[in-house]
């Protein structure tokens, strides 16, 4: 049988491991003593040190005495019990219906679980200690490895002051360093000098080894700059092969995960070797073979350090490079939005709302670790009783009344975030406004609340939806923000994008004045009109008009927000003029005026059609008058070219086309020249005009 490659792997990154000495021995000694002499194994250090690289000689050294071990990387986890649960449920390879705690309590031999960037999930740390721990047999070694200072507690605590070990983590000493140094190949005469740039600091040595592979004559001199990591850092992306190699790292800091495809799209660069040797594939292998890129089944991600590095350095540089690979990863998304469903979709979303991640109004509302792994579904019946005392816990028995309402009257609304025992963790409950009836009115003051502002300010044209997002909670935090409200806002995201005819969305929120910053960010306006009130309590609305500000326009708005430099303003961008929601007898009358009016742009730019979602979604925002007058004449030609397709609607088509597109001195003339009797004539372009109203009216107000 021929090696693994991830045999290989081993090998390569074992033949570069240097020092730690003391550290593995310590380890070593641990684990094969006849009673544990401690339970939790605490590696702290700074970014870079080394911790990653560490547990996985950890993990050699339980391999080298049959000895199973666990390794999971923090990132992948959500800061809740379910989700750790859930994943170190995977890991082990165990069927649904057993818990990984009830598997460990259950095996004779020792085990080691290994937890790494652990500051990832420190709000899990009280529960790591008080419930999960206490639940798994003394044979069982847990190492956390993070960059912050374990929590006082574990020291304080009179039970874990004895089953906790503190191994903090620092650079290497000198002879260490010169030993790295000699693996990756580095001339001797360089060593001293290198040693006193870094001061041994693990992952600056390794970029000194990147930037010396990429240059063989380059000289590192004394007199090291307080931020030799950022000086590294742009020696190395200064040194690199090309100016593609460049692009490819800084597109790599960008997004969440990098792919080929991914990559492909950002550079716009053709899978297959250029003429000078670099396609996308070399330089994803280049980027791979990086000591500060890591790697994860779904692609590759930089080092944290190094990502904000790379991208604050980017952003101050050349912020319109940064605007650009920003927007380019952005329309990639975009696309893959409309091409998936389910997890890969909701993968795809993450990645999408990742972009926003340093954006100083949206980071606190977030849980930037969100992974895909709790996928929402459908209600089942065993989830109403324990979704009903959800509700009634955070809201009363009287909101726990009308969600009952509507889990009868509206049930494929109901989107259910289970827990690892596939139990509900969190609920978002969707109300389409388009579908209510007069006792719906009556039952729930929130409804009536919305849709009196519909009736009054925006009221939806026929074909149109509306959805409330009546009850969105976590089972245990409710509105605050966690690891489900986060997945319940990426729920409402693909809402939106996905939902033809979509022309209005309203949230209700318990504490409105909390999320105001972040609704408006989202372009969500505060609606005091749709407020409402329910047991002694007071609920706030906020609604977004979709005809308004259609997906596409909106997420372009976000990006413009998220890419702008300095404080970011939650003013949408200026129009020249409002977007006009048109009720249908008025766009009616639009497309037959533009119909008419087709071969005369002078005329046609006074259309009020230039100013509806249905040009614009078309031009964009910005796009002059002109542009639009273009559009408009284009898509109107194309509608009545349509009408070629079908042999019964051929007879309509000439008509159309002998009366708008070259039109005949009359119609009289138009019947003469397609040898019809008048009435004929006039029956088959009334068809028409009707079908190429119906078609654009359709594209009005779907997406």
């Amino acid at each position: 049988m021929s090696p693994r490659l991830v045999d290989r792997l081993n090998v390569a990154r074992r033949h570069q491991f240097v020092g730690r000495a003391a550290e593995q021995a310590f380890f070593q000694e641990a684990l094969i003593a006849a009673e544990l002499p401690f339970c939790v194994l605490h590696v702290f250090g700074p970014a870079g040190v080394g911790k990653t690289t560490l547990l996985h000689e950890f993990i050699q050294l339980c391999a080298q005495y049959n000895i199973p071990s666990t390794y999971i990387d923090a990132r992948d986890v959500d800061p809740a019990p379910e989700s750790f649960l859930s994943v170190l449920q995977s890991t082990l390879d165990l069927t649904p219906s057993l818990s990984p705690v009830e598997f460990l309590a259950n095996q004779a031999r020792r085990q080691v679980l290994l937890i790494d960037t652990y500051e990832a999930i420190t709000a899990l740390d009280r529960w790591l200690r008080q419930v999960f721990l206490p639940q798994l047999p003394d044979n069982v070694l847990m190492v956390l490895a993070g960059s912050e200072t374990p929590a006082l507690a574990w020291r304080t605590d009179p039970g874990w002051q004895s089953l906790v070990h503190l191994l903090p983590l620092r650079n290497f000493n000198p002879a260490e360093s010169i030993a790295y140094l000699s693996k990756v190949q580095i001339p001797p005469e360089q060593h001293q000098d290198i040693l006193q740039f870094t001061h041994g600091h693990p992952l600056a040595l390794s970029l000194v080894a990147d930037t010396f592979a990429q240059r063989r004559d380059i000289r590192f001199q004394t007199g090291a700059s307080p931020d030799m990591i950022k000086l590294l850092l742009e020696r190395l992306v200064q040194k690199v092969p090309g100016p593609a190699h460049r692009t490819a790292l800084e597109a790599c800091a960008i997004v969440r995960i990098m792919t080929e495809a991914l990559l492909a799209d950002m550079l716009r660069m053709p899978n297959p070797a250029t003429p000078s040797g670099y396609g996308v594939h070399e330089l994803f292998n280049w980027l791979r073979g990086l000591s500060f890129i890591e790697s994860n089944q779904d692609g590759l991600f930089p080092h944290d350090l190094i990502r904000e590095i790379l991208v604050a350095d980017l952003r101050w540089r050349n912020p319109d490079w940064y605007t650009e690979l920003h927007r380019r990863a952005r329309s990639y998304y975009g696309q893959r939005l409309q091409q998936t469903s389910g997890q890969v979709q909701q993968r795809v979303l993450s990645d999408y709302v990742f972009l926003h991640r340093d954006n100083l109004v949206v980071r606190p509302f977030f849980e930037w670790q969100t992974s895909d792994s709790t996928l929402p579904r459908g209600m089942e019946e065993t989830d109403r009783l324990p979704l009903l005392a959800m509700i009634a816990k955070h809201e009363g028995e009287v909101s726990a009344d009308i969600a009952a309402y509507w889990f009868e009257r509206q049930p494929e609304g109901v989107l259910v975030f289970p827990d690892p025992a596939n139990q509900p963790a969190g609920l978002l409950m969707m109300v389409a406004l388009d579908q209510i009836k007069a006792e719906d009115l009556r039952r729930d003051p929130a409804i009536q609340a919305a849709y009196n502002y519909l009736q009054q300010q925006a009221p939806l044209r026929p074909g149109e939806k509306a959805t409330y997002f009546r009850f969105w909670l976590d089972r245990d935090s409710y509105q605050a923000v966690s690891p489900i409200q986060s997945l319940i806002f990426l729920s409402g995201v693909r809402h939106y994008l996905t939902t033809p005819g979509l022309a209005f969305t309203f949230f209700a929120c318990a504490e409105p004045d909390f999320w105001m910053l972040a609704f408006t960010y989202a372009d969500f306006k505060r609606i005091p009109e749709a407020d409402f009130e329910i047991g002694g309590r007071r609920y706030g609305a906020c609604g977004h008009d979709w005809r308004a500000t259609p997906p596409m326009a909106w997420l372009a708005l976000l990006a413009e927000r998220e890419t702008a430099t300095g404080i970011v303003s939650t003013t949408p961008p200026k129009i020249a003029e409002p977007l006009l929601v048109l009720s249908q007898p008025d766009f009616e009358l639009a497309v037959r005026n533009a119909l008419r009016d087709i071969v005369r742009p002078d005329v046609l730019h006074h259309n009020p059609l230039l100013r509806s979602r249905l040009i614009v979604q078309r031009t964009g925002l910005e796009a002059g008058e002109a542009e639009r007058v273009t559009t408009l004449q284009a898509l109107l030609k194309e509608a009545i070219g349509s009408l070629q397709a079908a042999p019964r609607d051929l007879k309509l088509y000439r008509a159309l086309y002998h009366t708008y597109l070259q039109p005949a001195p009359s119609q009289e003339k138009a019947a003469e020249l397609l040898d019809l009797p008048f009435s004929t004539f006039r029956r088959h372009l009334q068809s028409g005009v009707a079908q190429i109203v119906s078609m654009l009216w359709q594209q009005e107000i779907e997406k």
